[in-house]
C-alpha cells in the first residue's frame, strides 16, 4: 500500500472524475447566466448575507458572476473571462461565457467517444482561427465618413442597451452615450464622464450637461456665482485653527494660557488662508473639512471654499478644469490653477449642486440619472457604462458587424466548412464548435419563448445564400435582415468573446487532476 503523499484532509480528484467536475462547473455556470443573454433576457436578484441584506438586482453577466462565491475551480476560470471582458470591451460579459459553457458541453460528448483532449483544443484552435477570419472579411468600416460613423455607433449603443433596463428609452440614452464618446475624441478613458445617480423622476428625465457637477453645497455667506473662475483644488487640512480637546494634551499653569495657545493656533491658520488667497484665486475646493474660522475668511474676501469634496471628485474636477491638486501653498507661481467660464449651483430634483462650465478640457461632461429607485439608477449605471465602454473601443477600432446572431451563424458556416475539408480526428472537434456556436442564436431564441429550433434551421438556410445579412429578430419573432433593423456590434466586443471563450475551454480541458489543499486547522489556546 502507498503512503497516503497528502495531508488527512486534502481531497484530490484524478483522470475522468476531475476533468468531469471541471466541465460540469464550467456548463454550471454558463446555464446560470445564459438566460440573461439577449433582448429578451431576464434579471438576477442576488442578496448578500452581509449587514443590511444588500439587494442588487442585474442583468450584467459579469455583476452576476462578480457577486458569487463558488468553490469550483472550473467555474472560477469563467467568471475570470467576463471580469476580462467587462474591463477590457465592456459589454459581452454574459456571451462569453455562454460561449466557454457550451464548447464545455460538445467537448464532453467528444471526451465520452474517446477523443484526446489535445485533439480536441487542437481543432477548437483551428476553428478559432477560422471564425475570427470568417468575421474579418464581413466587417464594415465607415471611420472616413463621419455621418455613417455616428450612426454606426448610435446602433451599436441601441443593441448594447436593448438587452439592459434601458431598453424602453435605448434610443435616448444611445444618444446621450454617443454624444458623451464623441467628446472624448477618441481617448478610451472614461474618467472624464462622470455618472451622477439622483433618485427621483424617471429614467426618460436623465441628461447629458456638458460641464461638470459636483455633488456638494456651496458654504455659508458665500458668493452663490462665480464668473471666470480661477479654482485652486486642494488636499489639506483647514481645520487646526481650535485645539481639539480629544486629540491634545496640554499642560498649562492657567486658563489664559490656553486662550492664548487658541490665538496663536488661529493666527497660523489665517497666515494659511492668506497665502491661499494670494494665489489670485475665487474658488478653493479643499478635500479635507474647512471649519468655520477659514470658511468666514474666506467668505470676506468673496472665494467660494467648498470642503470635503470626495477624491473621485477632486481628481476628476483637477483633470476637468487642468488645474493640479495642491497641498502646499508658499510659491504661488508653481501651483497650476484650473479654469472654467462660470461656478454656479444648480438644483436636482431635491438636491443643490455645483456646477462648473466652460471648462478647459472639453472633453468631460456630466451624465445624471434620474430614477425611481436606488436599485433602478445602479443597474442604469452598470448599463449605460457598458454603452460607454463598448462605444468608446468602437471609436478607435471602428470595424463593426451586424447583430442579432449574425455573427455566430456566419462564423458556424465557415467553420463547418473548414471541419468537412480536415482530416482526422480535430474535424469532429471544429465541427462541435459551430455547433458551440450556433448555441448563442438558439438561446437568445430560447430566452424569448420563440421555436428556437425552427429558427436557426431557417437562419441557417439563409446564410446559405450569398451576402445574407439575416439574423433572429427577437421583437417580432422570426427570422429579419438585421441592416433594416439596425442592429450592430462592434468587431472588437465579437473577437474578444470569441478568444476568450476559448481559452477558457482550452484550459478547463487541459485538467486532469484537481487537488484541494487541507483546511488549516485552528490551534487550541486552551
Amino acid at each position: 500500500m502507498v503512503e497516503r503523499i497528502f495531508k488527512d484532509e486534502a481531497t484530490e480528484e484524478k483522470g475522468e472524475r476531475a476533468r468531469l467536475a471541471s466541465l460540469i462547473g464550467g456548463m454550471a455556470i454558463a446555464d446560470l447566466v445564459k438566460t440573461t443573454l439577449g433582448p429578451k433576457g431576464m434579471d438576477k436578484i442576488l442578496q448578500s448575507t452581509g449587514r443590511g441584506r444588500e439587494v442588487t438586482v442585474t442583468n450584467d453577466g459579469a455583476t452576476i458572476l462578480k457577486s458569487l462565491h463558488i468553490d469550483n475551480p472550473a467555474a472560477k476560470i469563467l467568471v475570470d473571462i467576463s471580469k476580462v471582458q467587462d474591463d477590457e470591451v465592456g459589454d459581452g460579459t454574459t456571451s462569453v461565457v455562454v460561449l466557454a459553457g457550451e464548447l464545455l458541453r460538445e467537448a464532453e460528448k467528444l471526451l465520452a467517444s474517446k477523443i484526446h483532449p489535445m485533439t480536441i483544443i487542437a481543432g477548437f484552435r483551428m476553428a478559432a482561427e477560422c471564425a475570427r477570419n470568417a468575421l474579418l472579411q464581413k466587417v464594415v468600416d465607415n471611420k472616413e465618413n463621419e455621418e455613417k460613423f455616428k450612426l454606426d455607433l448610435m446602433k451599436i449603443a441601441m443593441t448594447t442597451l436593448s438587452s439592459k433596463i434601458l431598453s424602453q428609452d435605448k434610443e435616448y440614452f444611445a444618444k446621450l452615450a454617443v454624444d458623451a464618446v464623441m467628446r472624448l475624441k477618441g481617448s478610451t478613458n472614461l474618467e472624464s464622464i462622470q455618472i451622477i445617480k439622483k433618485p427621483g423622476g424617471s429614467l426618460k428625465d436623465s441628461f447629458l450637461d456638458e460641464g461638470f457637477i459636483l455633488d456638494k453645497k456651496i458654504g455659508v455667506g458665500q458668493p452663490k456665482r462665480i464668473e471666470n473662475a480661477k479654482i485652486l483644488v486642494a488636499n489639506t487640512a483647514m481645520d487646526t485653527d481650535k485645539v481639539k480637546i480629544y486629540g491634545a494634551r496640554v499642560r498649562v499653569d492657567s486658563m489664559s494660557r490656553v486662550a492664548e495657545i487658541e490665538a496663536a493656533e488661529k493666527e497660523k491658520m489665517k497666515e494659511k488662508v492668506d497665502k491661499i488667497i494670494a494665489h489670485g484665486i475665487n474658488c478653493f475646493v479643499n478635500r479635507q473639512l474647512i471649519y468655520n474660522f477659514p470658511e468666514e475668511l474666506f467668505a470676506n474676501a468673496g472665494i467660494l471654499a467648498i470642503e470635503h469634496a470626495d477624491f473621485d471628485g477632486i481628481e476628476r474636477l483637477a483633470l476637468v478644469t487642468g488645474g493640479e491638486i495642491a497641498s502646499t501653498f508658499d510659491n504661488p507661481e508653481s501651483v497650476k490653477l484650473g479654469h472654467c467660464k462660470l461656478i454656479e449651483e444648480i438644483m436636482i430634483g431635491e438636491d443643490k449642486l455645483i456646477h462648473f462650465s466652460g471648462v478647459e478640457m472639453g472633453q468631460a461632461c456630466t451624465i445624471v440619472l434620474r430614477g425611481a429607485s436606488r436599485h433602478v439608477l445602479d443597474e442604469a449605471e452598470r448599463s449605460l457604462h457598458d454603452a460607454l465602454c463598448v462605444l468608446s473601443q468602437t471609436v478607435n477600432d471602428s470595424r463593426v458587424l451586424l447583430g442579432g446572431g449574425w455573427p455566430e451563424m456566419v462564423m458556424a458556416k465557415e467553420v463547418d466548412e473548414l471541419a468537412r475539408i480536415t482530416p482526422g480526428k480535430k474535424s469532429h472537434a471544429i465541427e462541435a464548435f459551430s455547433r458551440a456556436l450556433i448555441a448563442i442564436p438558439t438561446i437568445i431564441a430560447d430566452n424569448a419563448g420563440l421555436d428556437s429550433a425552427e429558427l436557426v434551421a431557417q437562419l441557417r438556410a439563409e446564410h446559405h445564400k450569398e451576402g445574407c445579412t439575416a439574423g433572429i429578430d427577437v421583437i417580432s419573432g422570426s427570422i429579419g435582415d438585421m441592416v433594416e433593423r439596425g442592429i450592430s456590434e462592434a468587431f472588437k466586443v465579437k473577437q474578444a468573446v470569441l478568444l476568450s471563450a476559448t481559452e477558457a475551454a482550452e484550459m478547463i480541458l487541459r485538467v486532469d487532476e484537481i487537488i484541494t489543499c487541507a483546511p488549516r486547522k485552528r490551534e487550541d489556546r486552551m
